[in-house]
């Protein structure tokens, strides 16, 4: 962290017990810090939200920065409702001795707050697409000075079809040449690779580790189990695992029942997807990170985002259809150099797809 020279921000590193970057730092804070734009690509879980956090709280801490209570000068745009909500506490936990103001823009709660904050004037704002639209629609917020313009998982936002929004969002912020744009991804598919041409065209692009693998820190299993039996293999795995796992599934009723399921077999396990209350949501995921719940059953769009160090186990409940998803899901463990394990259970109609991951990665499930 050398590079690092605002005092508010080397104390919250120490505090925090950062010591050295991760690679995907170390490649981008030398440009990020100097105003460039970059384009980074990075597996998940080899911290990019402090590759691109840092250099903007340096930049809005130097020279006495105060909040001017008129405008936002640090927009962050990110997937999912759990991604923006980390994405904020980060921002609290490094800015904590700093007049450094944020908020957390998303749906599924009252605009009513949203909307007084913004109002009131806030340094950066973090925020889910669709709902930043809403209030940029009604005139609410300021953002027509914004510096730093951030895509946190891009490629998760083209899955889930915010790019239009994106895209509008973007048309409405300073010209290129005016602000520092950011856009970070796991992968880099051709039409993220050509929207990021458009937002930063003398952009800085930087790659750490494979495009579309897993990381390194991950072994792989699979089992081939008939479809009526996953549900015991599954527990018996569960029972045997001594750290917290997380369990995809694919659809939010398959999400419910599987819960229920492990709960009646006695594992303290509980779902998350998006038809649950924002605040259940929340509950949920803050009891799984203080071992109050050892499982955690999700979807693909409620687990994006979460950023829970020591996830011991992924569970692939059902075979995921594309190579991404499998590299989001596994991606869950194995984080900041930890070792972690992912386990796929697939009855004999989806072996062709986990043939075609194993095959796509070297995994080696079936020698």
């Amino acid at each position: 962290m050398d590079l690092i020279t605002e005092p508010h921000v080397l104390d919250a590193l120490s505090q925090r017990g950062f010591t050295q970057t991760t690679p995907i730092q170390s490649a981008v804070l030398p440009y990020a810090l100097k105003g460039h734009d970059v384009i980074g690509c990075a597996q998940t879980g080899t911290g990019k939200t402090a590759a691109y956090l840092l250099p903007i709280l340096a930049k809005l801490m130097a020279a006495g920065h105060t909040n001017s209570h008129q405008h936002t000068r640090a927009l962050i745009l990110a997937p999912t409702r759990e991604l923006a909500t980390q994405i904020d506490d980060e921002i609290q936990g490094f800015a904590y001795h700093a007049p450094v103001a944020s908020v957390p823009v998303y749906g599924g709660v009252p605009m009513g707050p949203q909307e007084r904050a913004l109002k009131a004037g806030v340094d950066i704002v973090v925020a889910t697409p669709g709902r930043l639209l809403d209030h940029m629609r009604s005139g609410i917020g300021n953002f027509s000075r914004i510096e730093v313009l951030v895509l946190d998982e891009a490629d998760r936002m083209m899955d889930m079809g915010f790019w239009p929004d994106v895209r509008k969002i973007a048309e409405m912020m300073p010209p290129t040449e005016q602000r520092q744009t950011m856009l970070f991804s796991a992968t880099m598919p051709e039409e993220v690779m050509r929207f990021a041409d458009e937002l930063a065209p003398k952009s800085v692009f930087i790659q750490v580790g494979s495009v579309r693998g897993p990381a390194q820190t991950i072994t792989h299993e699979a089992q081939i189990v008939h479809a009526k039996d996953k549900a015991d293999v599954l527990a018996k795995v569960l029972r045997r695992e001594r750290g917290t796992a997380i369990v995809f599934v694919n659809t939010k009723i398959g999400c419910d029942r599987l819960a229920r399921t492990l709960q009646r077999s006695g594992l303290r396990a509980a779902p998350v997807h998006a038809d649950r209350p924002q605040h259940e949501r929340t509950d949920t995921i803050e009891a799984f990170r203080a071992g109050r719940l050892q499982v955690l059953v999700a979807t693909d769009v409620a687990a994006r985002g979460l950023d829970i160090d020591d996830v011991a186990l992924v569970v692939n409940y059902e075979v995921p259809r594309s190579l991404d998803t499998y590299v989001h899901r596994v991606g869950r463990t194995g984080r900041r150099d930890l070792k972690g394990h992912a386990l796929t259970l697939s009855d004999d109609f989806e072996r062709s797809y986990l043939e075609s991951i194993d095959k796509a990665f070297g995994l080696k499930l079936f020698e």
